[in-house]
């Protein structure tokens, strides 16, 4: 599904971050947004996982770590001092405001990890990577993204998912899922709509369509990975040939 939302009023839209195109993934809690990450990995496209990189920058005595540490108090560790992630998901999902803080005391880190794999995928000649994360349009993140994919399902079977998923109950799934934007507004970002609703073939056969859309052709990719170089190498040896003549 193709979503024609005029986004570009919004961000900096098809454009070359570091000079590699850079499309971001969001969903919603039960939308299926891992699942259509795992399809694009099988299409030999990059995927910088924001929830793994969430989970690095935490770690103990980490700077993130000791932020969170000093604000909620070592009740939110657990025995091997790591955090205890299910009772901190219980405080955020309650409490906006500590939700923001913890985004706050996380999100720069992620960001740095972030642009480092970018940076070290562009320099190692991939045409695209796929930025895997749930808070793409809360964060900002995604006025730097070359293309837009939202992963969409309606709420009733994100409802049923997240409840089959997590074995909880209809309360606290609505709760989880009312912390997040809903998905019929991160649409309104997208330049592809995801449809999950149905079976995985189905789902497939649109991973395919976008991503053939959205990576650049090999004479494009080439012209953007080896231009700059050349832009720079060919005046130098313009002027070292003048010199030597």
């Amino acid at each position: 599904m193709y979503s024609s939302s005029g986004i570009q009023r919004y961000r900096i839209s098809h454009t070359y971050f570091f000079l590699m195109k850079v499309v971001g993934l969001t969903g919603g809690i039960g939308s299926g947004k891992s699942t259509v990450s795992r399809m694009i990995q099988k299409h030999n496209i990059p995927i910088i996982d924001s929830d793994l990189l969430a989970r690095e920058v935490v770690q103990p005595n980490k700077p993130a770590y000791k932020l969170i540490v000093n604000h909620f108090s070592r009740e939110i560790l657990l025995e091997d001092g790591t955090l205890d992630r299910a009772k901190l998901r219980n405080i955020i999902f309650s409490d906006e405001t500590q939700r923001k803080l913890l985004n706050k005391f996380t999100h720069p880190y992620i960001r740095r990890e972030i642009l480092k794999l970018v940076i070290w995928y562009w320099i190692t000649g991939k045409k695209a990577v796929v930025l895997d994360t749930p808070l793409l349009i809360e964060g900002g993140l995604h006025k730097l993204m070359g293309y837009v994919i939202v992963v969409y399902c309606s709420e009733q079977i994100q409802l049923h998912r997240l409840m089959e998923r997590d074995n909880c109950s209809e309360d606290v799934a609505r709760q989880c899922m009312s912390a997040q934007m809903p998905l019929k507004e991160k649409i309104k970002f997208a330049d592809f709509v995801i449809d999950n609703s149905g079976d995985l073939f189905e789902t497939e056969r649109q991973v395919a369509n976008i991503l053939n859309k959205v990576k650049p052709s090999l004479l494009n990719w080439l012209l953007i990975w080896l231009g700059p170089p050349l832009l720079v190498t060919l005046p130098i040896m313009y002027i070292v040939t003048k010199a030597i003549e």
